[in-house]
């Protein structure tokens, strides 16, 4: 294609005529009484409007500029349902929504019978499908990540003045959403060296799901629930939840710690600990457990095919993933070091402390760094006696406790941590 030239004629007159005139009203009325007595927020209002109208027409204007500037190409084009469009019309217009609000362009339009027209002039400008410019698609899928489509919708007006429809942002969400595994596709980390570990991680997090995307298990027990009619049953969350499955392989260099490293007394800071580097994610609230595990299995044995690395798995201790993490082990033949995340055991931890000490008592929070040192020493064993012996008989008093000791006892065999913080 001819594109445009590297040397470009000079800008016809009166091109950018409207954006002169919105530029000049601007300096005139910050010049003059119509924001001389503004405070410094008033002027920023009134200064981003205008300032956007601007912006938009310059933006037009550009566009406007290309259009008689665009070369005719030489052969008649062919699409890819390989029928030439030997017939030329100019003036094909059409519109896009960008962050500074909407404009048109015309361009030339290659045609022929019983086939869509091609526009090469959009592949110039590397314009979507749709009507949204990629910018504004790009703050769509920031917003729409970061809370529900309504605050979205909100965000997206305050950030440009643009009115985006809910129906429309949720529908750009989920177009850029089915990038997501080709990115992550693109550019896998390589194989590292011997010595570095390669860690595998899992976990679950619970999503607020619509009614209707529920699972069908899950669906009928919220059908069978009793709700009251002015406010949420004890216990009752807003919506239900579903779990997703994360996964996460990384490499990581060794680094020998102590649990006094990893928990130092107030006021000190410990070592830093090891980084993770070449990190691969993936994460499904549609597939089970076992298929996210598998693809984080996946990645593991594409970086390291003979198992000549150390294979740590961290969890959260959940049965299902433990027994599908096993699994894949198994069935690649893959010697692995299975470690429960301390977060997870810190959490019963704090369940247990409530047994023995009053709700806001900061002895609350030594009594907590104390156990978990001894846990990171590879003595769960005995923080779990420990804490079943101090226990009071009262059932209701000693339930948290006796959550903590279950748990400790249940998962020991992944609480080697000492052995984890040896091995780096």
């Amino acid at each position: 294609m001819s594109g445009y030239g590297d040397e470009l004629e000079a800008v016809p007159a009166g091109v950018f005529a409207r954006s002169e005139e919105l530029f000049g009203a601007l300096r005139a009325g910050l010049a003059g009484v119509e924001t001389a007595s503004l405070t410094h927020s008033d002027l920023e209002v009134w200064l981003e409007g205008r300032g956007r109208e601007l912006l938009c027409s310059l933006f037009q204007d550009s566009l406007d500029l290309r259009a008689p500037r665009e070369v005719r190409l030489a052969e008649p084009p062919v699409g890819v349902d390989r029928v030439v469009r030997t017939r030329l019309e100019k003036g094909h217009r059409r519109a896009l929504a960008t962050v500074f609000g909407r404009v048109t362009l015309s361009r030339l339009a290659y045609r022929a019978a019983r086939a869509s027209n091609l526009h090469p002039a959009d592949g110039a400008l590397n314009l979507p499908a749709g009507l949204h410019s990629h910018g504004l698609r790009r703050l769509v899928t920031l917003e729409a990540a970061r809370g529900s489509f309504d605050d979205a919708v909100a965000a997206v007006g305050r950030a440009t003045g643009v009115r985006v429809g809910k129906r429309q942002l949720v529908e750009l969400a989920r177009s850029a959403a089915v990038d997501v595994a080709g990115f992550y596709g693109q550019d896998r980390p390589g194989a590292a060296e011997k010595d570095r570990l390669l860690v595998l991680q899992f976990d679950g997090k619970g999503v607020v799901m619509r009614p209707e995307a529920l699972r069908p298990a899950t669906a009928k027990a919220a059908a069978k629930s009793r709700k009251l009619s002015t406010r949420l049953s004890p216990g009752e969350k807003q919506g239900r939840t579903r779990m997703a499955e994360l996964a996460s392989v990384h490499d990581v260099v060794p680094v020998v710690r102590t649990p006094d490293d990893v928990l130092p007394p107030p006021g000190q800071k410990g070592p830093d600990g090891p980084k993770a580097t070449g990190k691969w994610l993936t994460a499904s609230a549609v597939e089970d457990i076992a298929t996210v595990i598998a693809a984080g299995f996946d990645e593991a044995q594409r970086r390291d095919p003979h198992h000549l690395r150390t294979w740590v798995v961290l969890v959260d201790g959940n049965n299902t993933q433990l027994d599908a993490v096993r699994t894949e082990a198994t069935r690649r033949d893959a010697k692995i070091h299975i470690v429960v995340d301390l977060i997870h055991v810190l959490e019963y931890l704090w369940k247990a402390v409530w047994s023995f000490f009053a709700p806001g008592d900061p002895d609350a929070e030594t009594w907590v760094t104390d156990k978990a040192r001894k846990v990171l020493a590879g003595k769960a064993g005995n923080v779990a006696t420990g804490i079943r012996r101090r226990a009071t008989y009262n059932a209701q008093e000693r339930k948290g406790a006796d959550t903590c000791a279950d748990y400790l006892d249940a998962k020991a065999p992944w609480l080697g941590y000492d052995t984890a913080l040896a091995g780096g």
